[in-house]
């Protein structure tokens, strides 16, 4: 019989707070700091914001298929990475710490089941802000997905959403609000702080980009205080960048609202 391994006393506060800004700039932060120049860039570049394009998903090298796929599975595992370093961290003190935060398979149905319901809940309200913002020209026009058509181009997508959605989740709800909590941040804080740097990495697609995913990092800050599971906000993340990545590559040119 094995034994049980102990759970390790969690760093000083100063130490938890050093540690946060350290994998969010290695990561969200950064994306944070560089939409903050992209806006800044934008709004004074000369067209107005409502006449700008944000390209998402983009072909590096459109001629040779074999190498832009490369690119793209690159540009899908490497920035995922932080959020593999903030399991890392939070194990190291706590090794149970994975199954803490829902960040597993335990419960597959009650996760997709939560996860589909949370989509829907925020993802029509947020197509209906994306119209408006656009409509007040407070946002850009975001092409979702601008792959050229290959074999590969629906997986490459969905891997992508995937990718996003285990990213921001675990980064921006399992490990900052354990991280934040331990050092002694309230929860009203916390979800907040979360929220607006969620908004922030967003920036580059506008203000309406921004209050979207701001007001979706407080429903999900919401719904994991409650679940204490970042499984339902992983399924819900990517059914939603699906839907817009896929939904946008078959239908860009049938809907010219898009």
């Amino acid at each position: 019989m094995s034994t049980p391994v102990p759970t390790r006393q969690a760093p000083p506060r100063r130490t938890l707070i050093s540690e946060t800004f350290l994998v969010l700039g290695v990561g969200l932060g950064a994306s944070a700091l560089w939409s903050v120049l992209n806006i800044i860039n934008r709004l004074t570049i000369g067209p107005p914001l409502g006449h700008q394009t944000s390209s998402m998903n983009s072909s590096v090298t459109p001629d040779r298929p074999w190498l832009d796929l490369a690119y793209q599975l690159a540009n899908i595992a490497v920035p995922v990475v932080p959020a593999f370093l903030a399991l890392h961290l939070l194990r190291r003190d706590d090794p149970d710490a994975r199954h803490r935060l829902g960040a597993d398979l335990r419960r597959p149905l009650s996760d997709l089941g939560r996860g589909a319901l949370l989509a829907a809940g925020v993802g029509i309200p947020g197509l209906g802000l994306y119209a408006a913002a656009r409509a007040a020209g407070l946002n850009t026009t975001v092409a979702a997905a601008n792959l050229t058509s290959h074999w590969w181009t629906v997986p490459v997508l969905v891997l992508a959403a995937a990718g996003n959605a285990v990213l921001e989740e675990v980064t921006m709800i399992g490990y900052l609000f354990t991280r934040w909590g331990q050092a002694g941040w309230s929860a009203s804080r916390i979800m907040v702080t979360s929220a607006l740097i969620r908004g922030a990495y967003h920036l580059y697609q506008g203000f309406g980009g921004f209050l979207g995913n701001a007001v979706m990092g407080l429903v999900f800050g919401w719904v994991y205080r409650r679940t204490r599971r970042v499984g339902p906000l992983v399924v819900a993340h990517t059914l939603l960048d699906v839907v817009a990545f896929v939904g946008y590559t078959l239908l860009k040119d049938r809907l010219g609202w898009l």
